[in-house]
């Protein structure tokens, strides 16, 4: 037997009302934005919350904030900008319209990681302990930021008939489905994915503070590397607008690294029982948290 979902209720339907907000005078507030500033602001809160736990001086995550948005929006605009050059070749003043969309979170985190790397190696701190204390962040915000694709009715999947369907206007849909009205609403896969990584990994944080279990330094952001990019892997496979690098997606390519990436770093500390390589020795380190979470 075969179930027929059009005969479902039209409540898991899903329409954007639009990537604007409100307009006042010549200046424009739009969902895209606000909701990259929703998640930096959460974030940074979150992250000086559990560095407090740890006995970390949480200031040191509100400057890490700063170089980590330096290093991650004009990174993941730029990765998005170069895989879509064509596009913007013909029209280059759109190359810094942010705030209409087009970032990649594989840039951002790229950016980001080199940005704590730096900031790290100048503050004499754990490049891990920095990133076990943003990773939870991190997630929430990509939870957050993901419905920025909603209301800019971008970022969806392959045509679809399951009743969370996505509504998609005409001038949006891709050219090969012209005529196809509703898709799958990959924003939201991803959106509950990385809910359910954040979850994860707040509750191995505040269950190491009991040491239940005692997590190693990098465990937390290891664990986010690997689930996050295994989450992506799958949903990347039902978009019809991954940025490509001839045949190759390049969001599950960089996923499968990701992947990769996570489990060597945790065989390395449970499996060999050894530190992960960082950017200060143990004796040089300020205001660490010690080799164990």
């Amino acid at each position: 037997m075969t179930l027929d979902f059009t005969l479902l209720p039209l409540a898991f339907r899903f329409t954007s009302p639009g990537p604007i907000v409100f307009q006042l005078g010549p200046i424009t507030v739009r969902w895209y934005g606000l909701l990259i500033a929703t998640a930096v602001l959460l974030g940074v809160t979150l992250s000086q919350y559990l560095a407090k736990r740890r006995h970390v001086n949480p200031d040191l995550l509100s400057d890490l904030s700063i170089w980590l948005i330096i290093g991650a929006i004009p990174a993941a605009r730029l990765y998005y900008v170069i895989f879509q050059w064509s596009e913007y070749a013909r029209n280059p003043g759109k190359i810094i319209a942010i705030w209409e969309g087009g970032i990649a979170i594989h840039g951002a985190i790229l950016g980001g990681t080199l940005a704590a790397l730096i900031f790290s190696k100048l503050k004499k701190i754990s490049f891990w302990q920095m990133a076990d204390l943003v990773a939870p962040s991190v997630i929430l915000g990509q939870a957050i930021g993901r419905w920025g694709n909603f209301f800019n009715s971008e970022a969806f999947g392959s045509p679809s008939n399951l009743p969370w369907k996505l509504y998609i206007p005409p001038e949006r849909r891709p050219s090969q489905f012209p005529n196809i009205e509703y898709f799958h609403p990959t924003f939201l896969y991803e959106s509950i994915w990385d809910l359910g990584v954040f979850a994860l990994l707040i509750t191995l944080f505040f269950r190491s503070l009991q040491n239940k279990p005692k997590l190693k330094v990098g465990t937390l952001f290891l664990i986010y590397l690997a689930t996050y990019s295994f989450g992506r892997l799958w949903i990347e496979g039902l978009r019809t607008d991954s940025l490509m690098l001839g045949p190759l997606r390049m969001a599950q390519f960089i996923s499968l690294v990701g992947i990769a990436l996570g489990a060597a770093g945790l065989w390395w500390l449970y499996k060999k029982n050894r530190p992960l390589p960082d950017v200060v020795s143990p004796v040089e380190e300020i205001g660490g948290m010690g080799n164990e979470e």
